[in-house]
């Protein structure tokens, strides 16, 4: 037989599974099986990461890895790897190269996707979901990027998870196409803020340093024109204010909301400009969002039966 071929080949052309590689051995045809090492329950340990570090790595690794996907992923398990070995450099980061531009559709930020990866594999399930929903509160709010250290540019608030509305906002905003170096660049540190984000929440949840604390709201106060409404859902209260312009529906702002982060969007993003639309609360729902375009109404419909 050719030496050069290895123990893989060799049982691959014999057409040997696991059985019949243990009975070679023992009759010296192969040499015995190398230990494996054991696969690490569910889940992994954490180990807290330098969060300026990982910002700064995780943006140099957005351009050789290939985007958000892969980069939000690197930004964190290599930095493991780096420092602990086995078993998180068992784990290529180039498995998300697909979460780039919303998986190749503008949907679902790839800089979210890899960091809900992260978030999946350092905790038991009910304990990502909770990280997921605040990752995905704060990607909403937070202004991209605050970290520039290339380029200078006007911060944008995405107000949504998918990458076409986070995008979209940051290029009107600094007059960009998708091409140019500033987007990604742009792109490279909202990466990085994701991974350092997902970072804190993990210290938090392991008790390796404390939460923000959280700042109350103050009292939402309405104008002579502006009027507030409620409903309830199954996850809690839902509150709007509607502003009339006269006679007319002008605006709708939904002030509070329990429900689940990144399902509610289709509602959250349509259903107020509809109701504006018809001028009327009664339209219809949004397939696969129905309860909390239900909620939207019926809070917009409690507002609007306040008016004298």
């Amino acid at each position: 037989m050719n030496k050069e071929m290895d123990r893989r080949q060799f049982l691959k052309a014999l057409g040997m599974g696991a059985a019949g590689a243990a009975g070679a051995a023992m009759m010296g045809v192969v040499p015995a099986m190398a230990e494996t090492p054991d696969v690490p329950e569910h889940p992994w340990v954490w180990h807290p990461i330098d969060k300026q570090k990982a910002l700064e790595y995780t943006y140099k690794r957005w351009f050789e890895v290939g985007g958000c996907g892969a980069g939000s992923i690197a930004g964190i398990i290599e930095l493991l790897a780096e420092e602990y070995g086995y078993p998180y450099n068992m784990i290529p980061c180039q498995m998300l190269t697909l979460g780039g531009g919303g998986f190749g559709c503008q949907t679902f930020c790839g800089a979210l996707a890899g960091s809900c990866m992260m978030i999946g594999l350092f905790c038991k399930p009910a304990d990502a979901s909770k990280l997921r929903d605040q990752l995905f509160d704060w990607y909403r709010n937070e202004p991209f990027p605050t970290y520039q250290p290339v380029y200078s540019a006007v911060t944008t608030v995405a107000g949504d998870i998918t990458c076409s509305a986070s995008v979209s906002k940051f290029m009107e905003a600094n007059n960009l196409k998708m091409g140019d170096d500033a987007r990604k660049a742009r792109c490279a540190a909202l990466t990085g803020e994701c991974v350092v984000k997902v970072i804190e929440l993990l210290n938090v949840l392991y008790g390796y340093e404390e939460a923000a604390p959280v700042v109350e709201a103050a009292p939402v106060e309405a104008a002579a024109n502006e009027y507030i409404g409620t409903s309830s859902t199954s996850r809690g209260e839902m509150k709007v204010k509607v502003t009339m312009d006269g006679d007319k529906i002008a605006k709708i702002d939904i002030l509070e909301s329990n429900e689940t982060p990144g399902l509610r969007d289709p509602a959250f993003n349509t259903i107020p400009q509809a109701i504006i639309d018809a001028q009327s609360a009664d339209v219809d729902a949004v397939a696969h969002a129905t309860e909390s375009s239900e909620a939207i109404m019926a809070a917009v419909k409690d507002a609007l039966s306040k008016i004298k």
